[in-house]
């Protein structure tokens, strides 16, 4: 069974979405034969290496709400994830152009080392504050995940994998994918946003059921 998720390494219900799916697939009973794929999904194509200013006034200009309604979202999206064992740290958030991120994440794959990459990227822009478009930051977090520092170097100075995202972002849009996190299992099954554990479970057994039929 094949599960590819969608999704941006800047978005915290992703990470919220990636943690449910982890708890789900500990207490699944053929999780070795579910192979986890991550693919690309920018929330923001335009934007530059660095975008400045707090994090709660950015929110408000993007949904036209007031800086207590943006903070009221943040604040909903920290309980959900500490709920989920994360710390959302938007106060130090450094937002920024993700493509070279998701093409680090292919590199990753190609290497047998995606999720914990995925994890890393993750953390470093959610939690501890690091500038997810810098290449220094990126190469970082993806060497302290397990990649080779020069072949990460290598990536980051070239176009490679360039197209493999590209390509992650128009299957997207041929499934009409809006918004991420987005499961999709065995191109069959499609799951939108960071649903509960028990969701996730009930339709990865009718999928296994199904596929064993």
């Amino acid at each position: 069974m094949q599960i590819e998720v969608w999704s941006d390494v800047v978005c915290p219900w992703c990470a919220i979405g990636r943690a449910r799916l982890q708890r789900t697939l500990a207490t699944f009973a053929h999780r070795d034969a579910v192979a986890v794929r991550w693919r690309s999904f920018e929330l923001d194509s335009s934007a530059p290496p660095a975008v400045h200013g707090a994090y709660v006034d950015r929110l408000a200009r993007k949904y036209g709400t007031s800086k207590d309604q943006a903070q009221a979202m943040i604040d909903r999206v920290t309980a959900q994830g500490a709920a989920e064992g994360l710390t959302f740290r938007f106060d130090l958030a450094q937002p920024g152009n993700t493509f070279d991120a998701h093409r680090l994440l292919h590199l990753a794959a190609d290497r047998g080392v995606q999720d914990a990459v995925k994890g890393r990227l993750m953390t470093g822009y959610l939690s501890e504050g690091a500038a997810i478009g810098d290449p220094g930051a990126l190469a970082r977090l993806a060497a302290a995940a397990g990649l080779d520092a020069s072949e990460v170097t290598s990536v980051l100075g070239s176009d490679a994998y360039a197209d493999a995202v590209r390509a992650d972002e128009r299957q997207a849009r041929a499934f009409a994918i809006s918004g991420v996190p987005f499961f999709v299992i065995d191109r069959r099954y499609g799951i939108a946003g960071a649903q509960p554990t028990r969701v996730l479970q009930q339709v990865l057994t009718q999928a296994w059921s199904e596929a064993t039929a």
